[in-house]
C-alpha cells in the first residue's frame, strides 16, 4: 500500500492472483463477463456505455477506469459519457425516492403485509406535497437525464433498466422496462442489458478483491 492509499491503478494488477487462489470460479466469471460484454443484439459500444453507467452505480473506481477507456476505444465521446453518467445519477437517486413510498407506508403503519405492490408507487406524488420544490426539481432533472440527446431514448431506457437492476428497485424496473419496450427495445435487448448489469455488479465485487488482498498481506 502506498501512503495509505486504498485505490490506485496498480492495485488492479493483483486481480490475476484469484486465478491461483480460486481458479475454477475465476475462469468461469471471466468467461461470463466476456460473454455479457460481447456484441449481440446490442452493439459492443452500447454494452460498454451500460457498463460505464453500472460502474458509477456500484462506485467501483477500477470498473470506471476500465470501462470508460473501453467505451472510448469504441467511439464514445465525452459528451456521450456525460449523458450516461446523468442517466445513472437519475436512476440511483430515483431508486431512493421510489423507495420513499415504502417509508410512507411504514410511517403510516398501514397494516399491509406486502412490502412491494405496484399500487404503492401511486403514493410518490405525496412527496410533491411534503417537499414540493425539491420534488419538482428532481422530476425535472430526471426528465432531462432521460431525454434523447446524443443517445436515443431507447438507449437511455436500456441503460436505465440495467441500473434499476443494480439498485434493486422494483418500481424502477417496472417503469423503465416498460419505457424501453415503448421505445422499441425487444426482450432480447432488455435481457442483454440485464446481463451486462449482472456482470458489472459481480465484477465490482471481484475488482474490490484486490483491496482485500492488500489488506490480507
Amino acid at each position: 500500500m502506498n501512503n495509505g492509499c486504498l485505490y490506485q491503478k496498480s492495485n488492479f494488477n493483483r486481480l490475476s492472483e484469484f486465478n491461483d487462489l480460486v481458479p475454477d470460479a475465476f475462469k468461469a466469471f471471466i468467461n461470463f463477463d466476456q460473454q455479457a460484454l460481447k456484441s449481440g443484439k446490442l452493439s459492443g459500444k452500447l454494452k460498454e456505455l451500460i457498463a460505464v453507467a453500472i460502474a458509477h452505480t456500484t462506485g467501483c473506481p477500477y470498473c470506471i477506469d476500465l470501462h470508460v477507456n473501453q467505451a472510448k476505444r469504441l467511439g464514445m465521446s465525452k459528451e456521450e459519457l456525460g449523458e450516461v453518467v446523468m442517466v445513472a445519477t437519475a436512476l440511483k437517486a430515483g431508486s431512493a425516492l421510489a423507495h420513499g413510498v415504502n417509508a410512507l407506508n411504514a410511517y403510516d403503519q398501514n397494516g399491509e403485509e406486502e412490502l412491494y405492490k405496484a399500487s404503492y408507487f401511486n403514493r410518490l406524488k405525496e412527496f410533491s406535497e411534503l417537499n414540493k420544490d425539491i420534488f419538482q426539481s428532481f422530476v425535472k432533472f430526471d426528465q432531462q437525464a432521460l431525454k434523447p440527446g446524443l443517445l436515443t431514448r431507447k438507449e437511455k431506457e436500456l441503460i436505465a433498466v440495467a441500473v434499476a437492476h443494480v439498485t434493486g428497485c422494483p418500481y424502477c424496473i417496472d417503469v423503465h422496462t416498460k419505457g424501453a419496450k415503448n421505445a422499441q427495445a425487444d426482450k432480447v435487448e432488455i435481457g442483454e442489458a440485464i446481463m451486462v448489469a449482472t456482470a458489472l455488479k459481480a465484477g465490482s465485487a471481484l475488482a474490490h478483491g484486490v483491496n482485500a488482498l492488500n489488506s490480507f498481506d
